[in-house]
C-alpha cells in the first residue's frame, strides 16, 4: 500500500494515511496520461496534417516529418533517462521540476504514444480506403480514432474521481479527508460495499438516519484495500 504522509501532524499509532494521485497511484497516472496524451495528440495531428499539406506545396513537406520524429525521440529519450531533471537544466528554458516535472513527462509520453496509435490508424485506414481493400472504406479506422477522444474524457474523469488524501484513525474508527476537509465517524455508518479498482478501493457508504435525519457526508470514498478491509470489518462487526 502506498502511503505518504499528508501533513506534518502527530498521528496515533494505529492510524494510517494516504494519498492517492498520479505520484502514487499507477492507476490514477495511466488513466491521466492516457487522457491528456490523447487530446494533445489530436491537436498535434491535426496541426502538423496542416502544416505538412502547405509544407509539400513547396516540396519541404519532409521536413514536417523529420521535425515529428525528431521530437518524438527526444521525449521518449528523455523519459527513459534516470536524471530527466539534469538534462533539462542545460536548456535556456524555465523547465518545471519534481511533481510537475513527472506530470509533464507523463503527458509527453502519452501524447507520443497516443499520436502513433492515431496516427497508425488514420494512415491504415487511408491506405485502405485510396486502395478499396474493404467495401466500407475508412469508416472502422476513423471510428476508433473518433472513440478514443470520448474514451479520454471518461479517463481523466475517473482519474479525478480515483484521486484521495486522507487518514484513517482506527482507535476513534473515524476517517479524516483533507480535499475537502471532512470526518467520517464509522459510528453513523450502517453498511459499507466494497469495489477494488486497480490499487484502489471504492468504499460505498450507507448512513444510518436516526430520528430520521438526514446525515450529510460523502457516500463514495477511494482508499487503499487496506484501509477499505478494515472499515468494512469494522462496520460489520459494530452493525
Amino acid at each position: 500500500m502506498d502511503e505518504d504522509a499528508v501533513d506534518g501532524t502527530e498521528l496515533p499509532d494505529d492510524a494510517v494515511q494516504w494519498r492517492r494521485d498520479a505520484s502514487t497511484s499507477r492507476t490514477v497516472r495511466l488513466l491521466w496520461t492516457f487522457g491528456v496524451g490523447t487530446f494533445f495528440a489530436a491537436i498535434i495531428i491535426v496541426v502538423s496534417w496542416r502544416l505538412y499539406r502547405m509544407a509539400s506545396g513547396v516540396g519541404a513537406g519532409i521536413v514536417i516529418i523529420a521535425l515529428l520524429a525528431a521530437l518524438a525521440a527526444t521525449v521518449l529519450a528523455l523519459a527513459a533517462t534516470d536524471d530527466t531533471e539534469r538534462y533539462l537544466e542545460r536548456l535556456p528554458i524555465d523547465a518545471p521540476s519534481g511533481a510537475r516535472l513527472d506530470r509533464a513527462m507523463d503527458a509527453a509520453v502519452g501524447t507520443v504514444v497516443m499520436g502513433v496509435v492515431i496516427g497508425s490508424l488514420l494512415g491504415v485506414g487511408r491506405y485502405i480506403s485510396q486502395n478499396e481493400l474493404l467495401a466500407v472504406g475508412a469508416s472502422p479506422f476513423t471510428a476508433l480514432v473518433t472513440l478514443l477522444l470520448p474514451l479520454a474524457l471518461v479517463a481523466l474523469v475517473l482519474a479525478s474521481f480515483l484521486q484521495s488524501v486522507g487518514t484513517f484513525d482506527r482507535d476513534a474508527q473515524t476517517i479524516y479527508l483533507y480535499e475537502p476537509k471532512q470526518a467520517i465517524d464509522l459510528a453513523v455508518i450502517e453498511d459499507v460495499t466494497v469495489r477494488p479498482i486497480g490499487d484502489t478501493a471504492v468504499l460505498s457508504l450507507s448512513y444510518a438516519q436516526p430520528g430520521g435525519q438526514y446525515v450529510q457526508g460523502p457516500r463514495r470514498l477511494v482508499v487503499p484495500p487496506a484501509v477499505a478491509r478494515d472499515v468494512a470489518a469494522i462496520v460489520n462487526g459494530e452493525h
